[in-house]
C-alpha cells in the first residue's frame, strides 16, 4: 500500500511581496546605520587630528606667561594704572615724577612696538634703532676705501682716504592722552594693559605717520619727502639729496604710465632693490589699479597670501594716506629700500603719568616717547614727480 503523500500549498503571492519589502527596509536600516557609524568615527577622527596638530604646534612655541601674570606688571598695571599708587612701581621703573610719569614696564612697551608696527606704514619697512638716550648720531661712509685684487706677495696699494657723513636724527617728543572711566578701571575683567598699548599705539602711529612722510624736522622727526630732491644720478648728486624721476605731464602720469613706474625702478641700485618697495597713498594707488600693459595685464596685482601686501611690477605696495595726492609739482610714489634709506631712532622707554583730575570722572594716561627719523641714504629711496 502505497505512503500518502501531501502537497505543498504555494505561498500567497502578497505574502512573498511583503517579505521581501521587509528585508530590503532591514538592508536599508542596516546601510544607513552603518553610514552613520562611518561618518561618526570620521568625524572623531578629524577631531582627534585637529587636537594632536594643537598640541604639536603648542608645543614648538616657548612657554610664556600671560603679560598681567608678571611682578612687574600687576604692580604697575594694578597699582599705579588702576589705583593710581607708586608703591609697587618705584623699585621697578627707576623713575621719578619729574621726568614727566613713570616708564611702562618693558612687556607693556613690547606690546605698543608691535601693534606699532602692525599700523604704522613707514615704521613697518624703515629701519627702527633704541636708544639709551633723546639724542643719536650715525656716521654713514659716502666714499673712499678703494679695494682691488693682488697677489700673495704683491705690495698693497694705500686706499682712498674714507668719507663720512654724520646722520641726526631730529627728534621730537611723541605723545598720546587715552582716557577711562574710573568703573572700567575698577573692573577686574578690563584688560587694561592692552587697551592701553592699543591705545596708545594707535595715537602714536597717526603722528608718526604723518612725521615720517612730511615731518619738518622741527620737534619732530624729518620726513623723507622734507628733503631736497634732485633729477641729478647718484654719481653727481649730493649726499642727503633725492632723486625723482619726471612724468611729462604737470598734471598726471603721463602717456605712458607703466613705462614710467619701470624707469622709476630701474633708477634704483640693484642691491636696493631687493627688498625694496612702492610707497602712496590710497587715491594714487586707485589710478595705479587702472593700468593696464599692452596687452591688457594690469600692472598691479593682488596679494595672493592672507598678509602678504599686494603688489606692482612685482613689489610690493605699502598705503600711507599721509603721501599727497597726485597734482601738479607733487611727489605721490615713492619706491625704494626703506631699511636701507630711512632711519628711524627712538627712546626705548614709554613714559606714563597717570591724571584722574583734569577731566573727571574720566581717567587720562599721558604717554610719552622720544621719536626721531631722517633720510638715512638718499641713494635707496626715488621719488615721482609730476611734472610737464
Amino acid at each position: 500500500m502505497a505512503t500518502p503523500t501531501i502537497a505543498s500549498v504555494p505561498a500567497d503571492p502578497a505574502e512573498q511581496s511583503f517579505d521581501i519589502v521587509a528585508r530590503q527596509d532591514v538592508l536599508e536600516a542596516k546601510q544607513k546605520g552603518a553610514d552613520a557609524a562611518i561618518a561618526t568615527l570620521r568625524t572623531d577622527v578629524d577631531e582627534v587630528k585637529a587636537r594632536v596638530d594643537r598640541i604639536a604646534r603648542a608645543a614648538t612655541r616657548p612657554a610664556l606667561a600671560p603679560v598681567s601674570d608678571t611682578p612687574e606688571v600687576k604692580g604697575f598695571v594694578d597699582g599705579y594704572l588702576r589705583r593710581g599708587s607708586t608703591a609697587e612701581i618705584k623699585s621697578i621703573s627707576g623713575a621719578v615724577p619729574s621726568d614727566g610719569g613713570y616708564a611702562v614696564p618693558r612687556q607693556i612697551d613690547a606690546l605698543i612696538a608691535r601693534e606699532l608696527t602692525e599700523i604704522s606704514p613707514i615704521r613697518a619697512i624703515a629701519q627702527v634703532v633704541q636708544t639709551g638716550s633723546a639724542g643719536y648720531r650715525k656716521l654713514v661712509s659716502t666714499g673712499g676705501t678703494a679695494s682691488g685684487w693682488v697677489s700673495e706677495t704683491a705690495g698693497r696699494p694705500e686706499t682712498d682716504t674714507p668719507r663720512f657723513a654724520e646722520i641726526a636724527p631730529p627728534t621730537g617728543e611723541l605723545y598720546a592722552n587715552p582716557a577711562a572711566s574710573q568703573a572700567m578701571l575698577d573692573d577686574a575683567g578690563f584688560d587694561l594693559e592692552a587697551w592701553l598699548a592699543s591705545e596708545i599705539a594707535m595715537e602714536f602711529a597717526r603722528a608718526e605717520g604723518a612725521a615720517f612722510v612730511t615731518g619738518t624736522g622741527t620737534n619732530q622727526p624729518e620726513g623723507f619727502l622734507a628733503a631736497p630732491a634732485s633729477a641729478a644720478a647718484d654719481s653727481i648728486r649730493a649726499f642727503g639729496t633725492l632723486q625723482y624721476v619726471g612724468t611729462g605731464d604737470d598734471a598726471g602720469l603721463g602717456m605712458a604710465p607703466d613705462a614710467l613706474l619701470i624707469d622709476l625702478v630701474h633708477t634704483l641700485k640693484a642691491g636696493h632693490r631687493q627688498g625694496a618697495s612702492f610707497v602712496m597713498n590710497s587715491a594714487t594707488l586707485a589710478q595705479v589699479r587702472k593700468l593696464k600693459t599692452g596687452d591688457g595685464a594690469f600692472l598691479w596685482q593682488p596679494g595672493m597670501v592672507e598678509g602678504q601686501p599686494d603688489r606692482l611690477l612685482g613689489y610690493p605696495v605699502i598705503e600711507a594716506e599721509d603721501m599727497p595726492d597726485i597734482a601738479t609739482g607733487a611727489f605721490p610714489i615713492a619706491f625704494g629700500n626703506f631699511r636701507h634709506g630711512y632711519l628711524i631712532a627712538e627712546r626705548s622707554a614709554t613714559q606714563v603719568l597717570r591724571d584722574p583730575f583734569t577731566n573727571k570722572p574720566f581717567v587720562h594716561f599721558y604717554a610719552t616717547k622720544r621719536v626721531g627719523g631722517q633720510v638715512l641714504d638718499s641713494a635707496a629711496i626715488k621719488l615721482l614727480k609730476i611734472e610737464g
